[in-house]
């Protein structure tokens, strides 16, 4: 689907700031806020870091990205939605990947005691070396 179609998709206006935003976050996903506005810098010239910080928002709270914080990082963002996968991060250099769940559609969605809240997500991050980094010690 194009950039465009899902901006309208989600009722948004389709602007050239969101689109580029949305653009860069598909070729580079798991990418942070100061790379994101460096791409869409690459893209459309000068674009404050605010306006890049609103349209990341906008797409988050629309349901056209995610926003993910591994612990000891920088917020990420990834056009995944719609299904509960998670991550693995590696410990040296900070490279993110997606894992998909490890067995069925998402059992990780069932636990043992709920509490009494309807579960829809369930954020699993997986801790590691990547293989670069693996190979390099």
């Amino acid at each position: 689907m194009e950039i465009e179609e899902l901006l309208r998709g989600a009722e948004l206006r389709v602007t050239r700031t969101r689109i580029a935003v949305l653009t860069a976050v598909h070729e580079q996903p798991h990418a942070d806020t100061h790379s994101l506005i460096e791409l869409v810098r690459g893209r459309l010239g000068e674009v404050s870091h605010q306006a890049v910080y609103d349209v990341l928002d906008a797409l988050t709270r629309a349901g056209l990205l995610r926003r993910i914080q591994p612990s000891r990082s920088v917020a990420r963002y990834e056009s995944r939605v719609g299904d509960n996968h998670h991550h693995i991060v590696c410990r040296s250099c900070g490279a993110v990947a997606d894992i998909d769940c490890a067995a069925g559609v998402a059992p990780c969605l069932a636990p043992a005691d709920d509490h009494g809240y309807s579960i829809d997500e369930a954020e699993v991050i997986y801790w590691g070396l990547c293989p670069t980094c693996t190979h390099a010690q």
